[in-house]
């Protein structure tokens, strides 16, 4: 695979033999174009492009110097930085990859991935350092003396610690490997997807067809770096046209408010909890948010009573589907005949369902399967998994849809959520989008846990603004589901646990719950 490619290659760094699709020539690109407009906004220190790439090509020599080199791994542990933008840019200039790993991992789990990752170096922040340090004791062995320092000018920018490994610097080829990110693991342990240079460039050429971005857009990121709508749902297309990316190191709803009104952001994306979260905000009503003409939802579907709340402030949101495994973009709304569904497929994207083992083109229901020049290399040296993952030349989705005649998506549930109580079959989501229009529901989780009676029964979990029986929430469900599909039990709880894409995680709510109730015995 690419991304464990060790074979030196003779062309210099930066040469014109370079993939025609690899990323490291977009800075260069608009540096000489335009140096000095903004980059990036982090914190409020700007980076003008002349400087991002002045930064990169320095670091990019220095890694490669210091045997960092093409098909090299480097990890980091960091919040979203213009530090990190620089070493994205280095590491696809320098032929290496950039593994970023999740800051809100424990020790034990950042070991798993940096066991699997097996990089050359770590890079990372000071206020993740303990985590980071105590992640490497417990490798062990040779994989415990990976080299680690700081990102950016004090740390790796200064100064670049030699490989364990050397690997010589060269032009990457544009199926070479440039960013490895983990699954969620919302149904299984999280697996390296290895993402090349072409597979990233195909999915922000389909991003450019469907929502474009221009020299003069303000994209405000604020999903992090280690989730690849961090990268490929709009800071790397911002980059590629010489627009201006504000980073958020942390989402915080009322700053993000702040940020969109003084820098007049016109774009943006982010998941339903991180709408809901601005909507609920004191300062959504006061804040100046008319700049935005772009704002896309991902990771989980986005209730109508959010999107109408949206609408009212003139923010018209976008629906969109991914996955890590499709860099991520598969589907988006256009239009509000949309409504209900993610869309139809992006431009270069093709999709199947498979039902009952055959791969269908047309419309019915079925897991959704994709296939297109962003679709992953496959999972990092795991080849079981990705053999897994594919039906001949298509990705297996893991999600059960319903496609209509024109070509309109519309998500029923992961086909491992689904709840099969009493002799049917009920998805979860479609109850949460019920819940949640509730006035009272601010966020709503809803899972099946073992039933003697029958099989499984459907349990919510809400979150509340205001107290409400249960008995007023069946009323609410009422005309709007089947009694079947009414929670047997409702959990009234102070929060939802949910991965960095916005999905609840069913499987720790419904262990929570197994382990109370049989403590209650």
């Amino acid at each position: 695979m690419a991304a464990d490619a060790m074979t030196p290659d003779p062309r210099p760094l930066g040469s014109s033999a370079a993939g025609s699709l690899t990323l490291g020539r977009w800075t260069t690109d608009r540096a000489a174009a335009e140096p000095a407009r903004p980059a990036i906004v982090d914190r409020g220190v700007v980076v003008p492009y002349g400087e991002l790439e002045a930064r990169a090509t320095a670091l990019a020599h220095a890694l490669g110097a210091a045997g960092h080199g093409r098909g090299a791994r480097i990890a980091t542990v960091t919040g979203s930085t213009a530090d990190q933008v620089v070493l994205l840019f280095a590491c696809a200039k320098a032929g290496a990859v950039l593994v970023p790993l999740s800051w809100r991992l424990t020790a034990g789990e950042l070991a798993a991935q940096l066991r699997i990752a097996d990089p050359s170096l770590l890079l990372v922040e000071d206020d993740h350092r303990p985590v980071a340090e105590a992640a490497i004791e417990r490798l062990g062995g040779t994989a415990a003396r990976i080299p680690m320092t700081e990102l950016g000018a004090a740390g790796v920018e200064s100064s670049v610690p030699d490989a364990p490994r050397p690997v010589p610097s060269a032009a990457p080829r544009d199926e070479d490997a440039l960013l490895m990110l983990f699954t969620s693991g919302t149904t299984s342990a999280p697996k390296a997807v290895v993402l090349s240079h072409a597979n990233c460039a195909w999915a922000n050429l389909s991003l450019s067809r469907a929502t474009p971005l221009a020299p003069d857009d303000v994209v405000l990121q604020v999903l992090p770096q280690h989730h690849v709508a961090g990268w490929n749902v709009q800071p790397l297309l911002a980059w590629w046209v010489g627009a201006c990316v504000v980073l958020e190191r942390t989402f915080d709803a009322g700053r993000a408010l702040a940020l969109i009104e003084r820098h007049r952001v016109t774009a943006t994306m982010g998941v339903p909890t991180t709408f809901r979260a601005l909507i609920q905000h004191p300062d959504f009503q006061a804040r100046d948010l008319s700049s935005v003409r772009t704002a896309i939802v991902g990771g989980a579907m986005l209730d109508a009573r959010a999107a109408e709340q949206l609408a009212r402030r003139g923010i018209v949101a976008r629906q969109g589907y991914g996955l890590t495994e499709a860099a991520p973009n598969v589907a988006i709304t256009r239009d509000e005949s949309d409504a209900g569904t993610v869309g139809r497929p992006y431009p270069h994207v093709d999709v199947a369902l498979l039902v009952d083992g055959r791969v269908e083109e047309g419309a019915g229901t079925g897991e959704l399967l994709v296939r297109g020049p962003a679709v992953f290399q496959g999972y990092f040296r795991d080849p079981e998994a990705t053999a897994a993952a594919r039906v001949g030349s298509w990705l297996r989705t893991g999600d059960l849809v319903a496609r209509d005649p024109s070509g309109r998506i519309r998500i029923v549930d992961r086909v491992k959520d689904i709840v099969r109580s009493g002799g049917e079959s009920i998805a979860p989501i479609e109850v949460e989008l019920a819940l949640l229009e509730h006035p009272a529901v601010v966020d709503a989780a809803v899972a099946g846990v073992p039933s003697e009676r029958w099989g499984e029964e459907l349990v919510a979990w809400i979150v509340l603004a205001e107290p409400a029986e249960d008995a007023a929430l069946h009323a609410h469900l009422d005309g709007r589901l089947a009694g079947f599909k009414h929670p047997k039990r409702f959990q009234v709880v102070d929060g939802i646990p949910r991965t960095t894409s916005g999905k609840p995680l069913r499987r720790a709510l419904i262990a929570a719950f197994e382990a109370a109730r049989a403590g209650a015995r």
